[in-house]
């Protein structure tokens, strides 16, 4: 953390998910808690990050290429390509998708919430 953000004003964030809340990993968050800011989050809650449903989208399109990327460099352009062919409106509908996960969110103050 301290190489990234060197100024102190980095922030560790994680979904609390069980294998990354076990108590070595709290244990290691504890003891280093003076070096990064941590992030609180609810655990189970909805996935408050587009990158994942953007990376989602991007896979999804990648495996239904034929003939499949065979070559590190094949699959950056189909990555590349996948990205270009999204109709102008995905982005878009990804943060207004957000607005609902934020709202369900709200209204549990912060609990577990359903997908």
């Amino acid at each position: 953390m301290s190489n990234v953000h060197s100024d102190g004003l980095g922030q560790f964030q994680q979904d609390n998910a069980t294998p990354r809340a076990s108590r070595v990993a709290t244990k290691w968050l504890q003891e280093r808690s003076s070096d990064f800011r941590h992030f609180h989050w609810p655990p189970k809650s909805p996935e408050m990050n587009i990158i994942e449903d953007i990376r989602d989208a991007l896979l999804h399109a990648v495996e239904k290429r034929s003939p499949p990327p065979r070559t590190p460099m094949d699959l950056l352009t189909a990555l590349q390509d996948s990205w270009c062919e999204k109709p102008p409106g995905c982005l878009q509908t990804l943060v207004e998708t957000m607005l609902r996960y934020v709202a369900t969110l709200l209204r549990a103050r912060g609990g577990p919430t359903r997908y």
